[in-house]
């Protein structure tokens, strides 16, 4: 049995290690840098670089790397080992603070958005202190930003880290007006519900879609999928929990702070849960959890798949970004016992429904992408039009506040089941809705909309600069005011506030239709497709409130739209000729000769009963016929489609196309050969079905 105090952080230089192995003036000054933000002096990281090297090679590593995040939105690494020869034919280990403070990946390699052109090469990365150092697979991996030669950033954890300083300088601001200047620290946290799949790794290498774009683009539904909905909470094979519980040793150690996990909705899908915490740190613990899911897997015969829409017909997976704001020790968003009493916590709350109403576009954005796009709307995920779920209680206050009435508290109810030997408990006030994309789960906001594949980056980038753009909003309108004149002025302003953006709070049923009707209504935006989401990233409204708080410049927020644009254009791009490839190869050749096989088996029984009734099988080899025939021209109709796209050189109206006319081609295509797929026997069938695949042994 895993004794997890023991292992618990063993490969992270952490606070405590910090303390043990740094001299006392040194710890104190990184960790003023650390929560503090002071800045840090070359003498201190020197120290700090011989202290991690030693304990870094005393748990056996032998390289270092600065592991960051580009704009690919995965992370990056190049191993440096820390030999150094000596004269006399030996070598020693050496580790400097320069080193630690500064790297020099090759810049031109990565994704810039025209930042940077491929003949300028040089690129720097920065420690970043407040993010632990760890060690995986025998390297140092040491957190870091990712900047060009002029200074610009090229990766997701710098414009993330200046929103969460933004915040913190707006919410101190707020927080002094309540008389509360030593709040302590301001940070926005964050826990990230992971979902995915398991499959046999013999399934997904007969299948090159799975391999080359992470979903299945052709498969009829299983005959039996998540309609018994018996897999939910389950009992886990054997198998996956044997792969389970190595994954939570390996997070342990690597102080990822994994707490649940469970089946999910679709079958072979799964879900883990950490503890929140601080966002920098929590997104790089996240992507450290993704990538040991996929390492771990091959080691049980299985392949772990992050894409958001890996099968058609069942649930797709997000990643549930569960968004808090705290100062020390106390969270801002928990409304108390008493919450239309507790003020503090409703101008908190009202700039969070100011923040989400006025960038609901740009946090749309965050999460678009061409796998997501498969996942949005369906019964798993929430619509693409953002609003926002408060529940009865505070839905409660904030009506009262809104129409400028009393509001009575409801009474906690007790629950009884009926059987003397359960125990009575008290009911929440407020239930879940699973259908909103982003709803307030007592002391925090769910935002249920990014997928399963995504870096959180960006989202929590925009939700905290949306959030200091509210909270500044209240300070400048309040500053200077003291005492009653100041209680009743924020009264008032949150009053007015929740009136202005009222119609982004919706408690209902976000699938119906009447709901995308009621939005329209309400001048809700409701972008269904990556390609219809981008545009908002480059409108004035978003760039004057980056640069208003130096998260992003301006080149800085053009270049990650043309990222974006750029990695949606080329993922259609792929699976296009993944099912172009897979078409010519596999279907095609399959079905012809399968529908020769019953044309030879006709002419068979003819031959031998010239008598006999072979309606039946003439009447199969005509469905099979028509099918392959209407797959004919889908298939032509696609390739020509294809070839004309990647002719246009404007990537926004590439993408209106990909995502206007070309993927539905390519959903008209696959629906004639999943159709035929059910005719064919499996014997004659080129590829595993999804019966083998969600339902292996």
């Amino acid at each position: 049995m895993t004794n997890v105090p023991e292992i618990y952080g063993s490969l992270v230089f952490n606070e405590s290690t910090m303390r043990e192995r740094l001299p006392k003036a040194t710890y104190k000054q990184l960790m003023e840098t650390i929560k503090e933000g002071a800045p840090l002096a070359p003498e201190v990281a020197n120290v700090v670089a011989h202290a991690m090297k030693e304990w870094a090679i005393e748990k056996g590593a032998t390289h270092y790397t600065h592991w960051f995040q580009p704009l690919s939105g995965i992370t990056s690494e190049k191993h440096d080992a820390f030999v150094d020869p000596t004269s006399d034919g030996h070598a020693i280990m050496t580790f400097s603070g320069k080193e630690l403070i500064q790297g020099e990946p090759d810049a031109s390699s990565f994704p810039s958005g025209g930042l940077r052109a491929t003949f300028e090469a040089r690129g720097y990365t920065a420690w970043d202190p407040t993010s632990f150092a760890f060690i995986k697979d025998d390297v140092l991996c040491i957190p870091t930003a990712f900047c060009s030669y002029t200074g610009e950033a090229l990766d997701k954890k710098t414009p993330l880290l200046r929103s969460m300083k933004a915040i913190e300088t707006q919410a101190r601001r707020v927080l002094a007006l309540f008389g509360e200047e030593d709040a302590g620290r301001v940070v926005a946290n964050v826990g990230a519900e992971q979902e995915y799949f398991l499959i046999s790794e013999k399934d997904y290498e007969r299948r090159m879609d799975l391999m080359l774009t992470g979903r299945t683009l052709f498969g009829y539904s299983p005959c039996k999928g998540q309609e018994l909905e018996e897999h939910y909470f389950g009992a886990i094979r054997p198998t996956v929990s044997a792969y389970m519980k190595e994954l939570d040793d390996e997070l342990w150690m690597l102080g990822v702070p994994a707490k649940t996990k469970h089946n999910e909705v679709a079958p072979a899908q799964h879900e883990l849960a950490p503890i929140y915490s601080e966002a920098n740190r929590g997104i790089d613990e996240n992507l450290l959890t993704m990538e040991k899911m996929r390492l771990l897997a091959s080691r049980y015969g299985l392949v772990c798949l992050q894409h958001e829409k890996p099968f058609e017909g069942v649930n797709g997976s997000g990643k549930h970004n569960n968004w808090s704001i705290s100062a020390g020790s106390k969270n801002l968003l928990d409304p108390g016992e008493h919450p239309m009493d507790n003020l503090r916590f409703l101008v908190f709350l009202a700039g969070v429904v100011q923040a989400v109403d006025d960038y609901q576009e740009l946090l749309r954005m965050t999460v678009a992408s061409a796998g997501n796009d498969h996942r949005l709307g369906a019964n798993e995920a929430p619509p693409a039009i953002i609003s926002m779920f408060l529940g009865d209680e505070l839905g409660a206050v904030v009506n009262a506040l809104i129409e400028g009435r009393d509001y009575s508290e409801a009474d906690r109810v007790s629950m009884d089941l009926g059987v003397s030997v359960l125990p009575n408990f008290q009911k929440d006030n407020t239930d879940r809705n699973r259908t909103s994309p982003f709803a307030f789960t007592g002391n925090k906001f769910e935002f249920r909309m990014p997928g399963s594949a995504v870096n959180l980056s960006d989202a929590n980038m925009v939700l905290n600069t949306a959030m200091a753009k509210s909270l500044k909003d209240f300070a400048d309108a309040l500053e200077g005011k003291t005492g009653d004149e100041f209680v009743q002025a924020a009264w008032d302003y949150v009053k007015q506030t929740l009136r202005d953006h009222e119609r982004i709070i919706f408690n209902g049923n976000g699938y119906s239709a009447e709901w995308e009707e009621e939005a329209a209504r309400r001048g809700l935006a409701n972008h269904k497709t990556t390609a219809d989401a981008l545009p908002c990233f480059v409108a004035p409204k978003s760039i004057e409130l980056f640069e208003e708080f130096g998260v992003l410049s301006e080149s800085e927020v053009r270049s990650r739209y043309e990222v974006k644009l750029e990695k949606y254009n080329k993922l259609i791009n792929i699976e296009a000729r993944v099912m172009r490839r897979m078409m010519r190869r596999l279907y095609l050749p399959a079905i012809s000769a399968y529908a020769a096989k019953v044309a030879d088996h006709i002419t068979a029984v003819k031959t031998a009963m010239p008598a006999a009734n072979t309606s039946a099988q003439e009447a199969q080899l005509a469905r099979i016929m028509d099918g392959l025939n209407d797959a004919q021209e889908k298939f032509d109709a696609l390739a020509a489609k294809h070839k004309e796209i990647t002719a246009i050189d404007d990537a926004q109206a590439a993408a209106n196309a990909n995502a206007h006319e070309l993927l539905p081609l390519m959903e008209s295509l696959r629906e004639t050969v999943d159709n035929l797929e059910i005719l064919v026997p499996d014997s004659d069938w080129p590829v595993p079905s999804y019966n083998e695949i969600l339902f292996y042994a």
